[in-house]
C-alpha cells in the first residue's frame, strides 16, 4: 500500500465516512490513477476534467456514478493532499429529476405473496414494513427488535446515524415466525459464513424474481419498498416530518418528493376547472 493511499484511508476513517463510502472512494480513485497510470498527487484539475468528460461521453455512466467520482477526488484533493482548491473546481454532472417507483397496496400484497423463502421474505418485509434501506435491513440484529415497545432499532444507517423506526403487529408476527425456524444467534439475517450478515446482492435477486413472478411491470427494487412505505404513510395522513425521522432523512425536501407520487395527493388535488364548473352563468351558456 503507498503511503498516499494509507493517508487516504486514515482520512476517511477521521472523518468517520462509512465503510461503503470508503470503498466506493479508494474504487473511484484507483480506477482515475490506473487510467493516466500515475499517482493522483502528480495530476491537476485538467486532469480530472478530462476523466470526467471520458466518464461521460465515452464510458456513457450514469451522473450518480460521475458524481461519486467527483466526491472522491475532491476530497483526495482538498483533505488528504490538502490543494488550494474550492469545491467549485470540482464540477458535478447536472441529474436528472426522476419520480421514485411506487407499488399500489395492492401490488405490494401481491409482490410478498411471490416471496418464496421464508427469510427473504421477512427481510423485505422490513423494508416495507419498516421503511429501511436494504444495506439496513440485511445488518438488523435480534437485540435492535425492541418488541416491547414495538420499535426496531436502526444502527448505523446512511451517514452513520442511528434511529427508532415504527415495528408494525403483522411484521413483528413474520419476524417471530421466522425467528422460530432459522434461530439466529446475533444478525438476524445470517450469512452462511459465520459472523456475517446475509449478502445484499442475494435479496436484490430474490426481489427481482418475486416482482417477475407477481406479473408486476414496474422496476421492483427493495428500495422501491422503501419508497413505497413513506408514499402509502402519506396517504394515509402521516406527517411529512413524522416520515422523515422514520427513513432517516437529514433533510425535509428529500421527503417531500413523495407529495408528487402520492396518488391521493396528486389525483385528489382539485382542479380549479372544476370550481369554474360550478358558476351558473358558465352552465348556461352550454
Amino acid at each position: 500500500m503507498t503511503p498516499l493511499r494509507q493517508r487516504f484511508i486514515e482520512d476517511m476513517h477521521l472523518r468517520g465516512l462509512a465503510p461503503t463510502t470508503q470503498r466506493s472512494y479508494i474504487h473511484y480513485v484507483a480506477d482515475f490513477a490506473r487510467f493516466y497510470n500515475t499517482s493522483p498527487e502528480k495530476l491537476d484539475l485538467e486532469a480530472v476534467r478530462q476523466y470526467e468528460l471520458y466518464l461521460l461521453l465515452e464510458k456513457k455512466m450514469s451522473p450518480e456514478s460521475i458524481n461519486s467520482f467527483v466526491s472522491a477526488v475532491q476530497f483526495l484533493y482538498l483533505i488528504t493532499l490538502e490543494m488550494p482548491w474550492g469545491k467549485g473546481c470540482f464540477p458535478r454532472v447536472r441529474r436528472l429529476h426522476k419520480l421514485p417507483v411506487v407499488l399500489s397496496p395492492e401490488e405490494v400484497s401481491r409482490f410478498f405473496e411471490h416471496v418464496g423463502c421464508l427469510k427473504h421474505r421477512a427481510a423485505l418485509m422490513l423494508c416495507y414494513g419498516a421503511g429501511l434501506r436494504i444495506s439496513e435491513a440485511v445488518k438488523i440484529r435480534i437485540r435492535d427488535i425492541d418488541s416491547d415497545r414495538m420499535m426496531i432499532r436502526v444502527e448505523e444507517g446512511k451517514g452513520g446515524k442511528d434511529r427508532y423506526v415504527t415495528l408494525p403487529q403483522r411484521l413483528l408476527k413474520i419476524l417471530r415466525c421466522y425467528w422460530r425456524a432459522a434461530r439466529p444467534k446475533d444478525y438476524f439475517f445470517p450469512s452462511w459464513r459465520e459472523g456475517h450478515h446475509m449478502n445484499q446482492a442475494a435479496l436484490s435477486v430474490a426481489c427481482r424474481n418475486a416482482a417477475e413472478r407477481a406479473g408486476i411491470a414496474k422496476r421492483v427494487t427493495a428500495h422501491t419498498l422503501r419508497h413505497s412505505f413513506a408514499t402509502h404513510l402519506l396517504e394515509q395522513g402521516a406527517d411529512t416530518r413524522v416520515i422523515q425521522a422514520l427513513l432517516g432523512h437529514s433533510r425535509i425536501d428529500t421527503t417531500a418528493r413523495y407529495t408528487q407520487v402520492s396518488a391521493h395527493v396528486v389525483a385528489g388535488t382539485p382542479s380549479p376547472l372544476d370550481k369554474l364548473a360550478r358558476n351558473p352563468k358558465l352552465r348556461a351558456k352550454t
